[in-house]
């Protein structure tokens, strides 16, 4: 993802995710962990540091077999290894313990398309893993396998597992899979909410791929498509 030269702006930039992610709410003190992709392996937030007072030169730089340097690394360094490893679709892995996504992970409850917005993570659903103890490389194999086909996961009785081609797209995701979990929360204080058709979603899919490549959510061919005005000069 980056160069050498644009190394230490990267760094600086992930601070600034990682400041974003407490600001937002998702977030709370030093649970959360980020990670990005570079040439010759990864760059990742170290181990219980508060990210008020983390510099550039804290970020840890690993290589997929493991080795680091600088500060020691997150503790779940092996999901964002083997995610990173095995996804060639994304650049950036985001780990939070956002409330309600957590609420519902302590659950071990996926959430269903009870709302079209669930398409965003890349599916009818967003899984919930399997539980295992943190670090460990039994997390790391049920997140990958939460994640196969997905940009989002919950983990059994943990947190949620967001991912991005950018820092930007992956806290964007992170923070929409907060908000579809606390509306789900919500939703179910009346009862379990019904949930859209796998038709219905395919077709919520097709119009979030156009309009992820700027186009808008109407159909090729309706006449009332919206268009930019012609300059009269």
């Amino acid at each position: 993802m980056t160069t050498a030269t644009s190394n230490a702006e990267l760094r600086r930039q992930m601070i600034d995710i990682c400041k974003r992610m407490n600001d937002s709410g998702i977030n709370q003190g030093t649970s959360g962990n980020l990670s990005v992709r570079i040439d010759r392996g990864f760059l990742i937030t170290p181990s219980s540091m508060a990210y008020e007072t983390m510099t550039p030169g804290d970020i840890v730089e690993m290589d997929f077999d493991g080795t680091y340097v600088g500060p020691r690394p997150s503790s779940e360094w092996r999901f964002h290894r083997d995610i990173l490893k095995n996804r060639a679709d994304i650049d950036v892995v985001l780990h939070c313990h956002s409330i309600y996504a957590t609420t519902l992970a302590c659950h071990h409850r996926s959430i269903p398309s009870f709302h079209y917005m669930t398409a965003i993570a890349g599916g009818n659903t967003i899984r919930c893993s399997e539980y295992a103890t943190y670090g460990t490389q039994e997390l790391s194999d049920h997140a990958l396998k939460a994640l196969e086909g997905r940009l989002a996961c919950l983990l059994g009785q943990h947190g949620q597992i967001s991912l991005g081609k950018s820092l930007e797209h992956a806290l964007w995701m992170a923070i929409e899979i907060e908000t579809l979990s606390r509306i789900y929360v919500q939703a179910l204080t009346l009862g379990e909410p019904p949930v859209l058709s796998d038709a219905e979603m395919e077709r919520v899919a097709a119009q979030m791929k156009r309009m992820s490549y700027g186009f808008g959510p109407e159909a090729e061919g309706e006449s009332d498509i919206a268009r930019p005005r012609q300059s009269a000069g």
